[in-house]
């Protein structure tokens, strides 16, 4: 037998439903009024400053678009709020549909909070770092998160009492394949720099750029394989003075889940871009900024980033069910 599951806490009641999101729901609608009312702001009075190394503080969706966004976020969670006693089927999907969508379109849009982490973690690295640009990113990002984590509570609460929630008492056969995928992902893309020579990088020959290689193994060999296997919930025998204790799951859940989110955004939203440039017969990447890299070597590079941050968002989310409260491992 592979799997053991065990039936979750019973569903909240309709009653109580309400009191049990009412915090997050403030939090939520507050900011998503504060970052919708920032955004119409910068949209009226241009900063006229870069906010990014595309120039622009957001992607894909800009300018009042940009503002309905939120708009649209505040909109779903105010439903879902207002729903959460006994919504009809229509009204339920449609709340989750709106809500997941302003989420997944400000998290895409906010793609480049990827570049602001590294420029802003390793400064020596030589990438540009844009103190406004990135302050108006983070805020992009907390409003995407928070209205995906209301979408998921709200899901979660007016769930049919009569559907058993099932959790894994240990991590399914297809989580570790993808636990493997993002390991064997993380390895082609530092194969295609070995193929290139390690020479050919944007990134500057610093200390920081050390830092950044031992982070790159850390979260392309580590964290993937401890997010699927015990050793990762119960510290190992071979760490000193930690073995046999849990391992914090928040710090596990942290780091995978802002890595995964933000690769998926970043890489995801470049795939694309690769693909629609080059069916207009371009050079996805051409040659810029005294760096010559072959076509190929992204074609390998971008989805190999993209499979690695599917394959931790997948480890993350089966972690976090099965080390949730009140479970032992």
């Amino acid at each position: 037998m592979t799997e053991i599951a065990e039936r979750s806490p019973v569903t909240p009641s309709p009653a109580t439903a309400p009191r049990v999101a009412r915090p997050l729901t403030m939090l939520t609608l507050l900011w998503l009024a504060g970052y919708a009312i920032a955004r119409a702001v910068l949209v009226v009075v241009d900063p006229r400053m870069p906010l990014s190394a595309v120039g622009s503080d957001l992607l894909v969706v800009t300018g009042w678009s940009s503002v309905a966004m939120p708009m649209l976020a505040f909109a779903a969670v105010a439903v879902q709020a207002a729903a959460a006693h006994r919504p009809a089927a229509v009204l339920r999907w449609s709340a989750v549909v709106a809500g997941a969508l302003a989420a997944a379109s400000m998290m895409v849009s906010a793609a480049l909070i990827l570049l602001d982490l590294v420029g802003g973690i390793l400064p020596g690295l030589g990438v540009v770092f844009f103190p406004l640009g990135t302050l108006i990113r983070t805020a992009c990002v907390v409003a995407a998160a928070l209205t995906a984590a209301h979408t998921w509570r709200f899901w979660s609460v007016t769930r049919p009492a009569s559907v058993a929630r099932r959790r894994p008492a240990r991590t399914p056969a297809w989580v570790v394949a993808a636990g493997y995928a993002a390991v064997a992902a993380c390895l082609t893309r530092l194969g295609a720099q070995l193929f290139v020579g390690m020479d050919r990088t944007p990134f500057a020959a610093t200390p920081a750029s050390v830092l950044f290689e031992i982070g790159f193994l850390l979260a392309g060999i580590l964290l993937p394989l401890a997010l699927v296997h015990r050793w990762g919930r119960i510290w190992p025998g071979w760490v000193p003075w930690l073995r046999g204790r849990r391992v914090p799951r928040m710090l596990l859940i942290s780091c995978g889940g802002i890595l995964s989110v933000t690769m998926i955004a970043y890489f995801g939203m470049m795939t694309v871009q690769m693909v629609v440039e080059r069916m207009h017969g371009r050079n996805p990447f051409p040659p810029s900024g005294g760096l010559d890299l072959p076509e190929a070597f992204f074609w390998v590079s971008v989805p190999a980033y993209l499979i690695w941050g599917v394959g931790l968002a997948i480890g993350t989310i089966s972690y976090a069910r099965i080390t949730a409260p009140g479970r032992t491992s």
